[in-house]
């Protein structure tokens, strides 16, 4: 039986996770979305430590990502997850309020798969939450998974 990909959400500010949850259950997903709130439970998260210990490994589909969290910054979390070779190839989606180009170059050299800058305007905002995820969830096409026990 073939797994759903899930979304893993990176956001610390709760209005945004809040509609960006919003936004995909109005696109009817069928991908379930897991929430962190900084860094730290982002790399906890996607190397099972702490309170994800145990935990199967995620099937992701898109990790979308803010750039400006506590504990450990977006940009610090891209560079680890890009840098792994068991993590590199799940696309990552920047989905920040920063339109500084330093940002924006520094999420592309360290391998971002695409960078979106969050819409002020609530519809807008959820418009482009809603294609983001039916991109990434639905029409994009990942790599394969590697065959069993080589992905330990």
């Amino acid at each position: 039986m073939l797994k759903l990909k899930r979304i893993l959400l990176v956001e610390d500010n709760a209005n945004d996770a809040e509609l960006t949850l919003e936004a995909l259950a109005e696109h009817n997903l069928a991908n379930g979305v897991d929430v962190v709130r900084d860094g730290a439970e982002a790399l906890d998260y996607l190397y099972l430590r702490g309170q994800y210990a145990g935990q199967p490994p995620p099937n992701l589909a898109v990790i979308l990502l803010d750039l400006k969290l506590p504990k450990v910054d977006g940009l610090e979390v891209l560079s680890i997850l890009k840098g792994d070779e068991k993590l590199k190839c799940i696309p990552v989606v920047v989905l920040t309020s920063s339109r500084e180009e330093r940002d924006v170059v520094e999420s592309y050299r360290l391998g971002v798969n695409a960078y979106v800058v969050k819409p002020v305007n609530f519809s807008e905002f959820i418009t482009a939450v809603k294609e983001l995820g039916a991109f990434w969830a639905i029409i994009n096409e990942p790599p394969p998974l590697p065959p069993k026990g080589q992905n330990e």
